[in-house]
């Protein structure tokens, strides 16, 4: 099943890179009782998801955040050392945007996001795609038909929803 608007988040368990390593993030605690905007793309460093994808959540992270979103959070399948590294060299920690590692693809499969494209290299990877979420419920979900686009899951594009 694919996660639509009006469903609730699963409680998933990500990761990101704390001070001391490898820290676990629970998804219901991030979302609970708060707004967050969450975008999630095929794969660090990879082309689109570099160059379009996360630079748009950095240009617009100042304006969605003023309009009462709490946090913005980037979703990967990929581990913790390489989301710390991308989010060092793409400027968006220093931006703002949280960076989480969906290793396993665990939360990635379970909301029905994952596909895979063996040719490119990528299995059981993200679709992109955006979504506001109020407390653990989807109110906004804009998915790209494509991964290689970047048009409705864009930071734009979720900044013209709030």
């Amino acid at each position: 099943m694919t996660i639509s608007v009006g469903d609730t988040l699963p409680d998933a368990t990500l990761v990101r890179m704390g001070d001391a390593g490898p820290e676990q993030v629970s998804l219901d605690s991030l979302t609970k009782g708060r707004k967050v905007v969450i975008f999630a793309l095929p794969g660090a460093f990879t082309g689109t998801c570099t160059t379009a994808h996360v630079p748009s959540f950095i240009r617009t992270h100042d304006q969605i955040t003023a309009k009462g979103v709490d946090e913005v959070v980037c979703i990967s399948v990929n581990d913790p050392f390489v989301m710390k590294a991308w989010s060092e060299s793409t400027g968006a920690g220093a931006a703002g945007i949280a960076m989480l590692g969906d290793p396993e693809s665990t939360f990635t499969t379970e909301i029905g996001m994952d596909f895979s494209a063996p040719p490119a290299g990528l299995i059981n990877r993200s679709a992109r795609y955006a979504m506001l979420v109020e407390d653990g419920v989807v109110k906004v979900l804009h998915r790209e038909e494509s991964p290689g686009t970047c048009e409705v899951s864009g930071g734009e594009a979720m900044l013209a929803e709030l």
